[in-house]
């Protein structure tokens, strides 16, 4: 049974991307080594020997780019800024070269009245501050404050929002914990002072921003799901609920309510994890307001207590849920009940859904078409999933499908095609697929009233 439902007029449409997922052009113009292009030339790292030396080439592809998302009546497009462009040696010296390349995209987008929507962060940070420790060095505060602010001052009054750090959970126990991403690391203490400098680089940025009265607006993005007990047991319930402290509450904690939650807290000090020092004014620096909080939203997972990795000791399933390529169970209604949870339990700010999407093993017909009626499906869910929590007063003011082009994506290489638009790994031959001219349609009608339902 169709459900239609229209959005408010202010609503916004867009898609994300991530520099180092779409740019290449790894060497040129001055721009210098970054941790995942070390990352990606240690043989194992990723699947299928990849890199993003080239990725989608959209560095010399942009205005082609930019202008599909025109046609597709895109109005807000997510990138990050590749931090190792603009500062390639060191903290002193800028790249112009890189500065001119954001220069001319951001023209490129307001040629289209497309508004630009900047993160900052996007884990790849320059190699030379990884060498001195990268997150794990306190210095890396004021180094991405002082990025940041260049990349502000330089565009001030020419972007709606900026994002200080993409998903700090993924970077900080991806990287220094499993160091199944860049920079490596497997030590979970190191994991978590990661994660506090992190945070604190978020408050500084903030901070800096109000204080030089930059325009616009400034939020950050964290990666969110509910995690539910795979059974009734007790055990499983007491899993879940680590892994609520572990991946959600770590960091909304301390980002809206000023203090790490306690009982993870005690629960890590019971496993000897070292934790990380907590300066005078740390808290208060990485609880300041923001004007937006950005989700990015896939599945839930279910936790079941075990003897496993040191020191959670759970491991997660996705039930008998369907799920994507990716192996991710497909649960939209588990995003009303994030959506809802932020609204009662955090106050939040105005919220955004930042990135949600779905990998499936998209096949071209002879006609070149792509008919991936499978991601429509997962999309339009996920869109009344939205719905559904606006209309409960959720204050949800935007929605943006991840992603726009088939990108390098992470440790997994180019397995998994998330795009709204296919790229032909041997020639990078554009092809949008059928989920993206449905996307447009839903844009127009704002929301799934019609013309676009009917599409699938």
């Amino acid at each position: 049974m169709k459900m239609y439902c229209r959005f408010k007029e202010d609503f916004q449409w867009g898609v994300a991307t991530a520099a180092y997922q779409i740019e290449g052009a790894c060497r040129e113009d001055g721009k210098g080594e970054n941790i995942w292009d070390r990352f990606c030339h240690i043989p194992g790292n990723i699947a299928g020997g990849a890199d993003a030396d080239i990725a989608c080439d959209f560095y010399h592809k942009y205005k082609e780019d930019i202008k599909t998302v025109h046609e597709l009546g895109i109005p807000c497009f997510r990138f990050s800024i590749g931090w190792a462009r603009i500062y390639p040696e060191g903290p002193d010296k800028i790249n112009e070269k890189g500065l001119d390349f954001y220069e001319q995209m951001i023209r490129e987008l307001e040629r289209y009245q497309i508004k630009p929507v900047i993160t900052l962060y996007h884990w790849d940070m320059p190699q030379w501050l990884q060498d001195i420790g990268g997150w794990l060095n306190r210095e890396s505060i004021r180094y991405f404050t002082e990025f940041c602010e260049t990349m502000i001052r330089r565009f001030d009054g020419r972007v709606d929002k900026w994002i200080t750090l993409n998903e700090p959970w993924v970077c900080a126990f991806n990287g220094y914990y499993w160091g199944d991403f860049a920079p490596g690391l497997k030590d979970f203490s190191a994991a978590l002072k990661a994660a506090h400098h992190m945070l604190c680089a978020h408050g500084s940025v903030v901070r800096r921003f109000r204080e030089k009265r930059y325009q616009g607006e400034i939020g950050i993005v964290l990666n969110l799901c509910p995690k539910d007990p795979a059974s009734e047991s007790k055990a499983d319930k007491e899993a879940a609920s680590i892994d609520d402290g572990f991946s959600n509450r770590w960091f909304l904690d301390p980002l809206f309510k000023g203090n790490y939650p306690e009982d993870m807290v005690s629960w890590y000090a019971g496993q000897q994890v070292v934790m990380p020092e907590i300066c005078e004014g740390d808290m208060e620096l990485i609880s300041q307001p923001v004007d937006f909080l950005g989700i990015n939203y896939y599945y839930v997972e279910f936790a079941k207590k075990c003897g496993g990795r040191w020191p959670l000791y759970f491991d997660t399933t996705t039930k008998d849920y369907p799920v994507t390529a990716y192996g991710w169970a497909i649960v939209e209604e588990g995003l009303t009940r994030l959506l809802l949870r932020l609204h009662e339990e955090y106050g939040a700010p105005r919220l955004f859904v930042t990135e949600n999407g779905a990998s499936f093993l998209d096949k071209v017909e002879e006609d070149g078409k792509i008919n991936d009626d499978n991601r429509i499906d997962y999309l339009r869910r996920h869109i009344r999933a939205c719905y559904q929590a606006a209309q409960q007063g959720v204050r949800l003011e935007g929605y943006y499908i991840w992603t726009l082009l088939d990108d390098f994506e992470w440790s997994t290489g180019y397995q998994n095609r998330f795009g709204l638009i296919h790229v032909d790994r041997d020639t990078l031959r554009r092809t949008v697929k059928k989920s993206g001219h449905w996307y447009g349609k839903v844009i127009r009608e704002n929301g799934l009233t019609g013309e676009a339902d009917d599409m699938f």
